[in-house]
């Protein structure tokens, strides 16, 4: 099961799903992702996600993507090893900032609008 909180914080939208991201609950993550992608600033934060396969990687990937395309700016927060260390093995950490912290994720956002 996957529940996925939406906030709007006014600074910028937080999307924090919370459970397993996986070829079962995928959708609900990717259909979120593209209802969101038209925000020019997002935040989405996988310190509550335990577990993500490829399947989850690739709506994370496509929600990105979604959102560049409308000129927006991602930050992934994620303090989870094992996540973390999937993201820097398949190279999504050079396509948007990885922090450990919603507050580096934040700031890192501010950054990318920045420049």
């Amino acid at each position: 099961m996957l529940e996925i909180e939406v906030d709007d914080t006014g600074e910028y939208t937080l999307c924090r799903p919370v459970g397993e991201l996986d070829a079962y609950t995928v959708t609900s993550f990717r259909e979120t992702l593209g209802e969101l992608a038209t925000r020019p600033r997002v935040v989405i934060d996988l310190s509550e996600v335990p577990f993500m396969d490829s399947a989850g990687l690739g709506a994370l990937i496509g929600g990105i993507r979604r959102a560049r395309e409308h000129g927006g700016e991602v930050a992934v927060a994620c303090s989870r090893p094992t996540l973390t260390r999937l993201l820097h093995t398949t190279g999504f950490d050079r396509i948007v900032p990885v922090t450990e912290t919603l507050d580096a994720a934040v700031a890192a956002l501010a950054g990318a609008a920045d420049g």
